[in-house]
């Protein structure tokens, strides 16, 4: 007596200790547990399975335990309190709660399968399969002595003892079952318990299931937010393990977030259907999970029902997606209409329409459970109703055998028991694993729970309707239906099948799913709205990653989809555009002569040219004045020449550049200014000689400067030059090149310097010659006030060398086409200070003061 309280009291409690009590004691804790298993069921119960088991005596005889009935939490304590009465012959409370007429149409479909086996001649010839069920309430204490009642049926009157237990409605049932029975090597098969945790082998060696893990179920529904872009999504589970699934484990990464997860617990329903519905009115979230059994759900929907929720759109997991109590109720049809969900793969079961509808009570006086059914379908008890009406055409969910689920799970579970005892009843091959007693056949009447254990880990048959079962372990492949919940015409709630999942792929008919709007239209459910291109996410501190703002991209940087987590680079030629979308490629940039850059320095060029040219026919046309012929007219019309080069070689310098534009502008630039200042130094030259020569004892000085010697001195200097560029452009000469380092949308084409060696040397010389004559003209600064001649070289000299000394680091500072542009205006800017120091005084005199154009005026005497 005091083992079974003791027992009854741990499991009621959930102490760790339970399983010691079993495995430790078992021969004698059984046998105590079930001394009076008869009288220790509830009156209405006991009656139920005597009667609904009638005449099932047979060679092996498997075991049922099915949820026909729905009994509140309160009744565990109620349990406990009566459990030193049912060990003494008394009663335990009775179970009041409706019918579950699902449930029950499982419960036939056991006999049915069990009766179409022995009709089979292929599967367990010559052996009478029986079965036993047992009405467990929804209880998890009724389920621990169900279980004990079944198992060890043959040490009291129940009959043999079963071999195996179809049962587990529930998956924390289905860990009940499986941890008390493990010891003793009993298999359970489960029709409904789909906990991800059962699939542990080393935890749950026993157990196997006809319905998919949750792991697939949580699977779909993740490709189904992802697929909808629901981002943010509420949860609300069953605190059980059923709840616990890995939804979360699932979406982790795939850009779906928990908006919040809130915990029902059957025990405290309608607190927690409360706070639930709290949370879901107040949660931005448009999208809710749910993970519970079908009551926990209408608990919920009558809470939001209350407070007129009905703009949420629901996923539903399988165990209440197909509930016909839900879609019948008319309180929660605002707020159930478009719930879409995951519902156990339906199949049809040949003839067990035909079976159903031709169940009597008159028939089957015994059957109570039909009577029960009876009752509440034609509305009167009996005997008012005389048990002989028919269902024939009568159409509810017990004849609905259209869509059958749960219903056919246990039909599958029913047959894989057969073909497992069916392989290990028939006499071993050589394939066959040895029996531990070294026996050769096996005897119904002497099965090895092992044995069949292994038998059920290996069974594999064409079912029926001609699919392949198989076990995985204890699990079976994923296969689903995918239902949406429709208002019909008459405004009720109607179950349309919109898909299916097989294993890992789904087929959805998404034009053909109603949402909670009414509409077609897809419902969003998003923390932020998706970054349009051309930005980027980035996550707010301390929130979820659903929950983030959107960055423009920065220059140079693209994102051509919606949500992107980066912005891409764009290639090294390709640059973004303004919408930061695309990378177009990026524009080539130099100085042209069409930008306003290039317009102004080809005029500044053009008019020093033009200037020049002027000057040359002022001096051609007075060059027998005394200032024309006093400044050495030949050195003079040279110098304007060079000048006009220096003038027209920046002209060289804008465009495009090419192979011979780049060799030319340098050679051309270097050429001219040699000529210019070597010009320049030889006539100041001349000019100190001349000077020189009016000493005494000089006056041989002027036959060493004479025409020839000047002009030969203009080509000696301007010789060396032509050299140097010669020498430069051969070997490694200025190229065309693409600068891509300047990051831009543009692309700076210029010409670059191959060898800056050539480059310094031909400036270099230059400034050579610039300094010399610089050094030249000082010397020549004491000469007579009106010839001021040296004084002008001088200070021409000065803004020259200025002007270049600026040049190098602007040059070298300058990006892409500013860096010509830098040198086409050191160019001007010297050639124009040249022009304006030397020859406008002349200018001056010969045009606006011809008087002061004399020999005395000039010698100033």
């Amino acid at each position: 007596m005091s083992w079974v309280s003791l027992l009854l009291t741990a499991w009621s409690s959930r102490a760790p200790s339970l399983l010691l009590v079993v495995m430790v004691s078992r021969d004698v804790g059984l046998r105590v547990g079930l001394e009076g298993v008869q009288t220790s069921m509830c009156s209405r119960w006991g009656s139920r399975v005597e009667d609904f088991n009638q005449g099932q005596d047979g060679d092996v005889v498997i075991g049922g335990l099915f949820n026909l009935h729905y009994q509140p939490p309160v009744i565990d304590q109620e349990f406990i309190k009566h459990s030193p009465q049912m060990i003494s012959g008394g009663e335990p409370p009775s179970c009041d709660i409706r019918l579950q007429v699902e449930t029950l149409k499982a419960a036939y479909a056991m006999e049915f399968a069990v009766e179409e086996i022995n009709r089979n001649p292929l599967i367990l010839p010559g052996v009478k399969l029986n079965y036993r069920i047992l009405d467990c309430c929804a209880r998890h204490p009724w389920v621990l002595h169900g279980a004990f009642s079944l198992v060890g049926g043959e040490m009291e009157s129940w009959g043999p003892s079963v071999p195996l237990i179809i049962g587990g409605a529930s998956s924390t049932t289905a860990i009940i079952l499986s941890r008390t029975l493990a010891s003793l090597s009993v298999p359970v098969i489960s029709y409904l318990a789909s906990c991800p945790c059962l699939s542990d082998r080393h935890r749950f060696p026993n157990f196997f299931r006809t319905i998919p893990s949750d792991v697939y179920q949580a699977k779909t529904m993740a490709r189904l937010a992802i697929l909808f872009n629901w981002t943010w999504i509420g949860a609300v589970f069953a605190d059980n393990d059923y709840g616990r699934l890995t939804f979360q484990e699932e979406i982790e990464g795939s850009g779906v977030c928990l908006a919040f997860s809130e915990a029902v617990s059957r025990e405290t329903i309608e607190e927690d259907a409360k706070r639930a519905a709290t949370t879901v009115q107040h949660s931005t979230a448009r999208v809710i999970l749910i993970f519970c059994w079908f009551t926990d759900v209408g608990e919920l929907f009558l809470e939001l029902a209350k407070r007129n929720v009905t703009d949420r759109q629901f996923l539903a997991s399988e165990a209440w997606s197909t509930s016909s109590d839900l879609l019948q109720d008319v309180a929660i049809l605002n707020v159930a209409s478009g719930v879409l969900g995951v519902a156990i793969r339906s199949a049809r079961i040949a003839g067990f329409k035909s079976f159903l509808q031709h169940l009597k009570p008159s028939d089957r006086p015994g059957d109570l459970l039909l009577r029960e059914f009876w009752e509440k379908e034609f509305g009167s008890p009996l005997p008012q109703c005389s048990g002989s009406e028919t269902l024939e055409g009568v159409e509810n969910v017990f004849t609905d055998t259209t869509h059958l689920r749960a219903t056919y799970n246990a039909y599958l579970a029913v047959y894989a028991a057969a073909h497992a005892l069916h392989k290990h009843l028939t006499c071993p091959d050589e394939d066959s694993p040895p029996r531990d007693n070294g026996s050769t056949c096996s005897s119904p009447f002497n099965i090895k729970r092992k044995e069949l254990l292994e038998h059920l880990n290996r069974v594999n048959f064409t079912t029926p309707n001609g699919e392949e079962f198989f076990f995985q372990g204890a699990d079976i492949p994923a296969a689903y239906d995918l239902v949406n919940w429709k208002t019909s015409p008459d405004g009720s709630l109607k179950l349309v099948l919109i898909g299916r999942v097989d294993g890992l792929e789904l087929h959805l008919n998404q034009t053909s799913i109603q949402w909670t709007t009414g509409s077609n239209q897809v419902p969003i459910s998003v923390c932020s709205e998706s970054c349009p291109p051309g930005t980027r996410r980035a996550n707010r501190k301390g929130e979820p990653a659903c929950c983030f703002d959107c960055i423009p991209c920065t220059d140079g940087e693209v994102s051509n989809e919606t949500g992107s987590h980066q912005c891409r680079r764009c290639p090294v030629e390709f640059w973004s555009n303004p919408g930061n979308t695309a990378c177009i490629p990026r524009k080539v940039d130099f100085l042209s002569f069409n930008e306003t850059m290039g317009i102004i320095l080809t005029a500044a060029a053009v008019s020093g040219a033009a200037v020049t040219t002027a000057v040359f026919a002022v001096f051609l046309h007075f060059r027998n004045t005394p200032v024309v012929r006093a400044n050495n007219s030949e050195l003079s019309f040279l110098l304007l020449l060079s000048l006009k080069l220096c003038f027209l070689c920046a002209l060289v310098f804008i465009g495009r550049p090419s192979v011979w534009s780049c060799r030319l502008q340098q050679a051309a630039f270097g050429i001219s200014f040699v000529l210019c200042v070597s010009c320049l130094q030889v006539k100041t030259i001349v000019v100190l000689a001349a000077f020189r020569s009016a000493r005494p004892g000089a006056g041989s000085l002027m036959k060493w400067f004479g025409p020839g010697q000047q002009r030969g001195s203009v080509c000696f200097f301007t010789s060396i030059q032509v050299i140097i560029c010669t020498i430069w452009l051969s070997l490694s000469p200025p190229v065309p090149y693409r600068d891509l380092g300047f990051q831009g949308s543009k692309v700076n084409l210029e010409c670059a310097m191959s060898s800056v060696v050539g480059f310094i040397v031909v400036l270099g010389y230059i400034g050579f010659l610039a300094c010399l004559c610089l050094l030249l003209a000082f010397l020549a600064r004491k000469l007579p006030d009106n010839f001021n001649e040296a004084k002008f070289i001088t200070f021409s000299m000065l803004i020259f060398c200025a002007v270049w000394v600026a040049f190098v680091p602007a040059y070298i500072s300058s990006p892409g086409k500013y860096s010509v542009a830098v040198e086409i205006f050191a160019i001007l800017a010297s050639s124009y200070g040249l022009l304006l120091c030397i020859f406008v005084p002349k200018c001056f005199i010969i045009l606006l003061r011809p008087e002061r154009n004399t020999k005395k005026q000039l010698m100033g005497r």
